[in-house]
């Protein structure tokens, strides 16, 4: 299949970039030696055809703004107490609440088939999307170029995303000039990456597409998959508070690391779990963070690690972990 079918495709294609009215830089990438040599390869590996890729990259568009965000994300400059904020409020808890009820039966269903507790699926959506409700603007093939031709650091990961982008467009017959997501080209109500959702993104539905952007239950679905073949523990602990001795290895905490080391040698490093009797060959990874009460010190154990599979950042598998918590809570106070 062509990613670009007809002429009659091309011209809405054209006026729909058109309307998008660019501010910021408006250099295309139609002469861009990295996106040539981009074009070159997509050919010679995936059968593409030359002018339909030509096409699309003389209208992606450079955009200086996916830079900056790129360069000042959160969760790197934020303490825990003021990341927790962000992600733990009334408002998210109230519209994940309503999120849950909504969709209970799909839920109740991934949380059977994938062993996925309801409250972590509800709180990926809330943390990354509120549910649905905000997905990003950007245009995918916008924030992907940008990333992969101008942004040399992280340059080889996105031009492996922008390859798996163009692919899932000619999978799931899509116009890849209409798609959004946000600055780095997340989509949809989970904010899957182009290779993540070729590789987890379910029907679940069954109407015959994986559909993230607009369907609820495919993104519901999709989540439990990922979090499944990411090594979640059914019924497994996510974290618990820690005890601290005076000496305790400073050199240990915050490692966004499979857990290595058991409970029974993390207590020679000065760390136990402060009120869980758990087995002394549990493995775990140590955390330090700054509350608003002074230092929290927890142990994290595989679930928590599988948090960290979805976006590397240990602050932000603490916002799940406690969103999920939080909703768990409400949801269960809410029952006749």
């Amino acid at each position: 299949m062509r990613v670009i079918t007809s002429w009659r495709w091309l011209i809405v294609a054209l006026c729909t970039v058109a309307q998008w009215g660019y501010t910021e830089d408006s250099r295309n990438y139609s002469e861009n030696a990295m996106a040539q040599e981009f074009i070159d390869y997509m050919v010679r590996e995936h059968a593409y055809d030359r002018v339909d890729l030509q096409l699309i990259f003389d209208e992606a568009i450079y955009k200086q703004s996916i830079v900056n965000a790129m360069n000042r994300p959160a969760e790197k400059v934020k303490k825990w107490k003021d990341y927790r904020k962000i992600f733990v409020t009334d408002k998210r808890l109230r519209q994940g609440v309503e999120f849950w009820q909504e969709h209970l039966p799909t839920l109740e269903k991934a949380q059977e088939e994938y062993g996925v507790p309801i409250e972590i699926i509800v709180a990926i959506l809330g943390v990354e999307t509120y549910y649905g409700r905000m997905t990003g603007n950007y245009r995918v093939i916008d924030a992907l170029s940008t990333l992969a031709f101008d942004y040399p650091k992280r340059s080889p990961f996105f031009t492996r995303e922008l390859e798996n982008f163009l692919l899932l467009s000619r999978e799931q017959n899509l116009n890849p000039l209409n798609l959004t997501g946000s600055y780095a080209g997340a989509m949809g109500y989970g904010q899957f990456m182009p290779s993540s959702y070729r590789a987890y993104a379910v029907d679940y539905n069954g109407d015959g597409v994986a559909d993230i952007w607009n369907d609820p239950v495919d993104a519901i679905g999709s989540i439990a998959n990922y979090f499944a073949r990411h090594g979640w523990q059914k019924g497994g602990v996510i974290a618990v508070r820690a005890r601290i001795t005076s000496g305790y290895n400073k050199e240990i905490v915050n490692k966004t690391i499979k857990p290595k080391l058991t409970l029974a040698e993390l207590k020679q490093e000065g760390f136990s779990p402060a009120n869980a009797d758990m087995s002394a060959d549990t493995k775990a990874i140590p955390l330090k963070l700054q509350g608003e009460d002074g230092m929290e010190f927890w142990l994290c154990f595989q679930n928590f690690y599988t948090i960290t599979r979805y976006n590397t950042s240990f602050r932000y598998a603490m916002a799940v972990t406690q969103l999920s918590e939080e909703l768990a809570g409400q949801v269960d106070h809410a029952q006749p």
